[in-house]
């Protein structure tokens, strides 16, 4: 049976990059849109832009690893739009810059913290919602680099490889209830945060391109997103591989921290 297009939709880091792209794709006649930031001036003027195409929108300036302030904005947004798809996207990145470089505590939390933890305070109290409704549809961001740690981002892979196995997990739970999940693993998007990445960024999408791509396969439930196929294949079978074999071919392909020419 097909499920009818989601209305109601709350999309975390929405302000900019893919979150905005993914914001514009589902604006619309008809659609009502939770738009969660932590930049106000850019949460707005993506918000305005998805009104210009129809869509009546809602906006919160939030720092998703603040799990009490998430959990109230949603719940009360839940209670004025009973939500269809949330889409937990906000994420923060590092990578390490010269061999001498090092993720100590502290940055290695603020990573984790906002990538999976995030992700959770976005997912608990509207899945709590879902499952009462038994309806509902969640996508979880990770990334490719879920697939196999590289040396150049330690915090960012192990974050995106949790939420990846936290979504395996509990998908099968959400599905007796009614609920869809659904793991999103981009490869390179063009965004601020890739822009900023030191290594080679193989088979480059536009944030657009891949928002188009992502709500195509939301829309036929696919359990998991994977994008570009080739490079996906590759980091499939990197783990395949003896360690020291694919700890040698991500160096090669400059995903180590390298001295500074």
């Amino acid at each position: 049976m097909r499920r009818p297009a989601p209305r109601h939709i709350v999309i975390t880091g929405a302000s900019a990059g893919l979150g905005r792209s993914l914001a514009l794709a589902y604006a619309g006649q008809g659609i009502v849109l939770g738009m969660i930031g932590r930049d106000t001036n850019r949460l707005e003027a993506s918000a305005q832009a998805c009104r210009a195409r129809g869509a009546q929108v809602e906006t919160a300036q939030i720092d998703v690893r603040d799990a009490a302030a998430i959990e109230d904005w949603l719940n009360g947004f839940d209670d004025r739009h009973p939500i269809d798809l949330l889409i937990a996207n906000a994420g923060a990145a590092s990578t390490l810059a010269s061999p001498r470089d090092w993720e100590e505590l502290e940055r290695t939390a603020a990573i984790v913290d906002t990538n999976f933890y995030g992700a959770i305070h976005a997912v608990l109290p509207v899945v709590t919602r879902m499952r009462a409704r038994k309806h509902g549809h969640v996508a979880l961001i990770s990334s490719i680099a879920a697939l196999r740690g590289m040396a150049i981002s330690p915090a960012y892979c192990a974050s995106k490889a949790a939420i990846k196995a936290y979504g395996d997990s509990v998908r099968p739970l959400l599905l007796r209830d009614g609920i869809r999940m659904s793991i999103v693993l981009p490869g390179f998007v063009k965004t601020a945060m890739s822009d900023v990445f030191p290594g080679d960024k193989p088979f480059l999408w536009s944030a657009d391109k891949a928002a188009a791509h992502i709500q195509r396969k939301l829309t036929a439930g696919r359990s998991e997103i994977a994008f570009p196929s080739l490079l996906a294949l590759g980091m499939r079978l990197l783990p395949l591989l003896p360690a020291t074999l694919a700890d040698a071919i991500l160096g090669a392909l400059s995903y180590m921290p390298r001295e500074e020419r």
